[in-house]
């Protein structure tokens, strides 16, 4: 994608704590978190370019089979599918001798239009090496917004990949360049995105099922030492009768963050009032005190 396209990028809220062994989000090679020169915002969106995947920090391994990693692929982006606070979602197709494949790519707003209003206790714990960039993210400088962006993206970028490689229902993370995270696109091959839990109308017996499904994908976040932070049935996707977890920059250390404990609590009631009034026997604590068993305390 041309550089105005791999520089914006997506989501919300993030309190990262990473568990031991997961590099922070400025640790993240060659992500650079810092606001781009070379932003040019008269792009043209629309303008087919050259694959940015040689450029970006990669996905985990094993690869799965429909990536396509050529420098001679070409990028073309089709339009905006959802519009948030902090981001845009976007659907490209990445195309190459005769193969395509269709990617949800995430863009954090410039800092003139993106409003970080729920970011504090998210933020909690989360720094930066160099003090003056601490001191910018502090006091929520254009550049210290510019440089949460970048945390937001490769926050989600770095939570994405140890829960797929922990093997949760979330999106595979393809690449994340600056504040820009391409990951898989959940829906049909003609572009049509897969309905969020929220749009459902499940008789109960389905969405009985779906809460089985709900609770094993917390149980894999909670194992990793997460709680998603921002949990309802608008950040659930459900393809093909799948239940898939989305918009997770604001996942947190459930214990590492002084707030861990509270946010997962809110998850659980938050997604458990959805089943209950569908006529599931989902009980918050119930729910919470499951997921506690699984949170690792080392």
């Amino acid at each position: 994608m041309a550089t105005r396209s791999r520089r914006r990028f997506d989501d919300d809220d993030f309190t990262l704590s990473l568990p031991p062994n997961d590099l922070p989000p400025n640790d993240l090679p060659p992500n650079d978190l810092s606001p781009n020169p070379e932003h040019d915002p008269e792009h043209d969106p629309d303008e087919p370019s050259w694959s940015s995947y040689p450029d970006a920090a990669h996905g985990p391994q094993p690869l799965p089979g429909w990536v396509l990693t050529s420098p001679a692929a070409i990028d073309t982006d089709l339009g905006v599918m959802k519009t948030g606070k902090e981001a845009d979602v976007s659907l490209l197709r990445r195309a190459h001798d005769g193969r395509e494949v269709l990617m949800a790519v995430k863009r954090y707003r410039d800092a003139q239009h993106r409003m970080f209003h729920r970011d504090a206790g998210y933020l909690e714990g989360r720094r930066v090496r160099r003090s003056r960039e601490n001191r910018a993210m502090a006091t929520r400088t254009e550049f210290g917004r510019e440089l949460i962006a970048g945390q937001w993206a490769a926050a989600e970028f770095a939570v994405l990949s140890r829960l797929w490689r922990a093997g949760a229902a979330v999106p595979y993370p393809v690449q994340l360049q600056g504040t820009e995270l391409m990951m898989e696109f959940i829906g049909t091959p003609e572009g049509v995105a897969a309905p969020r839990l929220a749009q459902l109308r499940p008789d109960s017996r389905e969405a009985a099922h779906l809460y089985h499904q709900m609770r094993q994908v917390l149980v894999a976040l909670a194992e990793a030492g997460y709680a998603h932070g921002d949990l309802s049935a608008y950040n659930v996707l459900v393809h093909q009768g799948r239940l898939v977890l989305i918009d997770l920059p604001q996942a947190m250390d459930v214990v590492g963050n002084p707030q861990g404990f509270e946010y997962l609590l809110r998850d659980c009631v938050n997604i458990c009032t959805w089943f209950a009034a569908r006529g599931v026997h989902a009980d918050p604590h119930e729910l919470r005190d499951e997921l506690l068993v699984s949170v690792p305390r080392a």
